[in-house]
């Protein structure tokens, strides 16, 4: 059994309206945060990526889809993996959902993983999504963009990640 307080209605009310200043904050704050996400400079991208969809092979261009923006999530399903990151699959049950909103808005979304396109097809008709979802089986895309590091290079140590030098 848990040991809780129990205060009155006022009582509640007050703390209520003291923790809707912080939540009002933490708001104020976020929208600051993505506002300068946003504003973050773009960076060109050369490399000639491929990955397979269910249209086929496809370019980092053809994943856009005909709009000006893409949304690419990196879905934890590695190539020996028999089923994706839990959390990632959690997260993407609210995909179908979320595509029609920012296709609306000029922004494709695109999950992109390194397992082969066949197990991403089996999971995700399995799992009844219908979202984007790109393979980059064989190439060095999620590598590239540090989302991804050999069990070699994670031995090793000195890995980027989340845009920082670990040590080693």
């Amino acid at each position: 059994m848990t040991d809780h307080k129990t205060g009155t209605r006022a009582e509640w009310l007050a703390a209520r309206l003291e923790l809707l200043k912080t939540e009002k904050e933490l708001t104020r704050r976020s929208d600051e945060v993505a506002r300068r996400r946003q504003a973050l400079p773009w960076v060109r991208i050369d490399k000639k990526y491929r990955f397979e969809t269910d249209e086929g092979s496809a370019s980092l261009a053809d994943l856009f889809r005909g709009r000006s923006q893409l949304l690419v999530y990196h879905f934890m399903f590695g190539p020996d993996y028999t089923a994706g990151c839990m959390t990632c699959s959690t997260i993407a049950d609210g995909f179908n959902g979320s595509v029609v909103h920012l296709a609306n808005h000029d922004v494709t979304l695109c999950a992109v993983s390194r397992a082969p396109f066949a197990k991403l097809r089996a999971y995700k008709r399995r799992m009844g999504w219908t979202f984007p979802w790109a393979s980059s089986f064989g190439g060095d895309f999620n590598s590239d963009l540090s989302v991804s590091f050999t069990e070699e290079q994670q031995r090793r140590g000195g890995i980027e990640y989340n845009f920082r030098r670990e040590p080693a």
